[in-house]
């Protein structure tokens, strides 16, 4: 296959936002970008029924005046596959932290520059996680976050693996074994499931090993 034959993906964003300015001007941040492409921009979460199984992510607002909760809308779109990424004025702390448990991707102030919201999305429409100073400064003051327990080898083999190391290059850095190293893997998402904090993807144990202070939180 040469350079010439290889298509460009092309991802499918669902935007929820009940401002129609709001609305207007996300469109406008995506309307040069060739390979992201805004399907349907709607005031309710359910509003995108009939679109939902083509979507790669939604950019969801955390407060609607359907008066919907964060955790239910987020909820709705993980069950149908869809990653999410919050797109909010970041003024209400505990919103956030509800946003960031229910299972987003991450979380991007509106009055970010273009090129900071367009990065975020397409990060996010790839099931990458974005990692912002308001979603670190949320997780470090959310109380509900209880202590997994995790030993000092096992927090050495989360960062490795969070990190994004496969297990071979983990059970090198760690001194373990491939096998031994998957054991690790499957203990640690044991525990933080046992207290509340599920992390079935590598995406989730990220979260989770930043929101203890395992991987640092990001600098800018």
């Amino acid at each position: 296959m040469t350079t010439h034959d290889v298509v460009k993906r092309t991802y499918r964003i669902g935007h929820v936002d009940d401002h129609e300015t709001v609305q207007l001007g996300f469109g406008s941040l995506l309307s040069q970008c060739s390979d992201l492409s805004l399907v349907a921009s709607v005031p309710r979460v359910r509003d995108l029924s009939a679109v939902i199984d083509s979507l790669d992510v939604v950019v969801l607002d955390v407060r609607l005046s359907d008066r919907s909760t964060v955790e239910n809308n987020v909820a709705w779109l993980r069950e149908h596959g869809v990653h999410v990424l919050v797109f909010t004025a970041a003024d209400n702390a505990s919103e956030v932290r509800a946003a960031s448990r229910a299972g987003v991707l991450g979380i991007v102030r509106k009055s970010e520059s273009r090129d900071v919201i367009v990065d975020a999305v397409r990060e996010a429409a790839r099931g990458n996680p974005v990692v912002t100073t308001d979603w670190a400064a949320a997780l470090d003051s959310d109380p509900e976050l209880d202590a997994a327990g995790l030993s000092p080898k096992e927090q050495e083999v989360l960062a490795h693996y969070a990190s994004g190391d496969k297990s071979i290059a983990v059970a090198h850095r760690a001194g373990l074994s491939s096998s031994t190293v998957a054991e690790y893997v499957r203990r640690i998402r044991h525990k933080y499931a046992m207290v509340g904090r599920p992390a079935h993807t590598k995406v989730d144990l990220y979260k989770r090993a930043v929101e203890d202070g395992i991987l640092p939180p990001p600098t800018s």
